[in-house]
């Protein structure tokens, strides 16, 4: 049997328990040097037995209070000076306190025990030791002086330890924080990309759909096949509309984007062209270059500038106007163009969502792309995007 994991259960638990610990720590000092040897060193002598309680007792604080606890070992060992006791096993808890000052109290206490303690030792030295010599007293001096610094040493290496642990939780706290910020920053850009997908969506498939009613109300009287031509393109628009939302909702559904979400390519466009054509909308496609390959991003941000391009053409730029879509192919990048003849400024969405053009235009931004789009010189209005064919950074 592994008795390891049953060692790390044991040893947390008793580190966050401290104040039973130290409580511990105090009661089995007190038993081995007050209570154990009470026939030995206190023959009859409360005083003695007072005393050795009163050295011992404080280290149950010794972390939690560690000055005051320092101060009553401090005063229960003046006592014992003046007293006149015999040594007490008990002062033992006098290298425990400078051990604690160190770990656990403010710096100033931690170098105030230093200094006590190392008082303690010559005070001891020439209180409990006879010599016949110098040399004898600095040599008992030095020894216990050397353990007072050693429990000092040991107590800053510790108050080091627990530092870098703090220090430790913090980062571990900070790497936390900045993972729910991360969290949050993808969850709003999830919600910018999914609205940008509705809105291309939706004011497209309605743009085709208003048209084509439009087209099919007046040819309902003098041309019943057009009108049914109308009908069916509505329908297909509508299923398409349809079936690219279901999309979206699924991305929200399951969180499962590469699956889920609508990804046409450029491949998709003269298609797309297609389908606003037989809106009604008198449009060219004018392809140049030799395709090349081109990372799904940009492609279906391509796909999607187009696509809001004819829209806009749709709704603003007026009954019979015509409008080119260009795609020119370069080694490292894809110009496209949709151009007009329309009403010029006007053809430009007014929406306060903040869509339209700012979503065209941050859609090639995230790819390394620029997109420009203004009223033309000669008439109508203009959009120009260049994207990169690798994609975003």
């Amino acid at each position: 049997m592994d008795e390891r994991p049953l060692l790390e259960t044991l040893a947390a638990r008793l580190r966050e328990r401290p104040f039973e610990v130290d409580v511990a720590l105090a009661a089995l000092v007190g038993l081995v040097t007050v209570v154990a040897p009470a026939r030995t060193y206190y023959p009859a002598e409360a005083p003695s037995f007072v005393l050795g309680v009163l050295l011992v007792a404080p280290l149950a604080w010794r972390r939690r209070a560690p000055v005051p606890a320092a101060a009553v070992v401090t005063v229960a060992g003046l006592l014992e000076l003046v007293a006149g006791t015999d040594f007490l096993a008990a002062n033992v808890s006098a290298l425990l306190m400078v051990y604690a000052l160190a770990a656990y109290a403010p710096p100033w206490a931690a170098r105030a025990g230093l200094g006590l303690g190392l008082a303690g030792a010559v005070l001891a030295s020439l209180r409990w030791y006879s010599f016949d010599s110098s040399d004898a007293l600095l040599v008992t001096v030095g020894a216990i002086a050397v353990s007072v610094v050693a429990a000092w040493a040991l107590g800053r290496l510790r108050r080091s330890r627990l530092g870098e642990i703090v220090g430790l939780a913090e980062r571990a706290r900070l790497l936390e924080v900045e993972r729910d910020q991360e969290m949050r920053l993808a969850a709003t850009a999830e919600r910018a990309r999914i609205a940008r997908e509705m809105h291309d969506v939706v004011a497209h498939s309605l743009s085709v759909v208003i048209a084509q009613a439009d087209g099919g109300r007046y040819a309902g009287r003098t041309d019943p096949e057009a009108a049914t031509g109308a009908l069916e393109a509505i329908a297909a628009t509508g299923r398409q509309a349809l079936t690219d939302m279901r999309a979206l909702l699924g991305v929200l559904r399951e969180d499962r984007r590469e699956e889920y979400a609508p990804q046409p390519d450029v491949a998709a466009i003269p298609v797309l062209v297609d389908d606003v054509r037989a809106s009604g909308l008198d449009v060219d496609l004018l392809v140049e270059g030799e395709p090349r390959a081109m990372a799904a991003g940009p492609q279906l941000a391509a796909y999607r500038i187009v696509q809001e391009s004819l829209t806009n053409v749709l709704k603003h730029a007026g009954p019979a106007c015509r409008a080119w879509v260009r795609l020119h192919w370069r080694p490292d990048v894809l110009e496209l163009s949709v151009l007009d003849d329309g009403r010029g400024a006007g053809a430009v969405p007014a929406d306060g969502l903040g869509q339209g053009l700012r979503g065209m235009a941050e859609r090639a931004q995230l790819h390394r792309g620029r997109l420009e789009a203004g009223p033309r010189s000669g008439g109508g209005f203009g959009v120009h995007a260049v994207l990169p064919l690798g994609g975003a950074r």
